[in-house]
């Protein structure tokens, strides 16, 4: 979560509701609502506008598919098995034209094509021995931090602070890298949501200089095995709609391309895309979707 950032739970007479507040990214998301629904959009509309957000975005339900495209927003990609087996759509509100409009989308849709076009191959091949992999503790968490501020000038999340890698780490997120020498020069997170039994794969940075040896895939695959151990099987993941590589190993790993979220976060120097990739780790790892 943001430094910045805030969880706000609203509870009303008909209706309970609970927003991820991100002024950072100049976004709002409901994360989880009970009761009456076009209370809970009067609400999160009314803390968007306080708020000077751009974005409003809701993990909805299924059954709130039509009342929320008749409120205005639109389904931009969806998490199969979110919500304990039953799936969840982001349904997006913009309050700025700027916020609504990409001069990227087109060329990620051909990326997203070229990913599509590739055959699938679960082939991991092991980097040199001078590679470690580690599972990362506290201690950790300053090297961690270091490897963060090097790969990212700008991140949605303070993960170039070792406090904030801390604090994650103790509320149940899981962290695998590849330690070269003194340094980790490799690694990436699962979030897990305990509630709902799903996890989101994240926080993937590798230094350009170690990219060759495909570790990213291997670190991925760890965290799934330590997912599945933990009864977790809905993953997914969000990656840059614009990084080629990135979104090639979810595919390879057998992740299924479930939609693309506009302007959604600041990574780098500015506001990014992001393609959505979900994956059942109950299915046979041989059988893909």
């Amino acid at each position: 979560m943001n430094s910045t950032a805030s969880i706000k739970t609203v509870k009303k007479e008909n209706f309970s509701a609970e927003m991820y507040i991100d002024p950072f990214n100049k976004r709002l998301r409901v994360d989880n609502y009970l009761g009456n629904l076009q209370e809970v959009i009067r609400e999160a509309e009314a803390a968007a506008k306080a708020q000077q957000s751009e974005k409003l975005i809701f993990r909805g339900r299924a059954e709130n598919y039509a009342a929320l495209l008749a409120h205005g927003f639109q389904c931009e990609a969806i998490i199969d098995g979110y919500f304990l087996g039953s799936d969840q759509y982001f349904f997006c509100k913009y309050y700025s034209d700027e916020r609504r409009t990409s001069g990227h989308w087109i060329a990620e849709d051909s990326i997203v094509k070229n990913i599509l076009a590739l055959e699938r191959n679960r082939d991991v091949i092991m980097p040199p021995s001078e590679y470690k992999l580690k599972k990362i503790t506290q201690v950790d968490a300053e090297k961690l931090a270091a490897l963060y501020r090097e790969v990212f000038q700008i991140y949605p999340t303070p993960l170039h602070d070792p406090a904030y890698i801390k604090k994650t780490i103790q509320e149940g997120t899981i962290y695998y890298a590849f330690q070269y020498g003194e340094d980790l020069v490799s690694a990436a997170s699962a979030e897990v949501n305990l509630f709902y039994k799903n996890a989101e794969l994240t926080d993937c940075a590798t230094l350009p200089s170690h990219r060759k040896h495909g570790l990213m895939k291997i670190l991925l695959e760890k965290l799934e095995e330590d997912l599945q151990s933990q009864g977790i099987y809905c993953a997914y993941s969000i990656a840059r709609a614009l990084s080629f590589g990135m979104n090639a190993v979810l595919h390879q790993l057998g992740y299924t391309y479930r939609g693309r979220l506009l302007n959604n976060c600041y990574i780098f120097d500015k506001l990014e895309n992001m393609n959505v990739w979900v994956k059942d780790l109950a299915a046979s790892s041989n059988e893909f979707d």
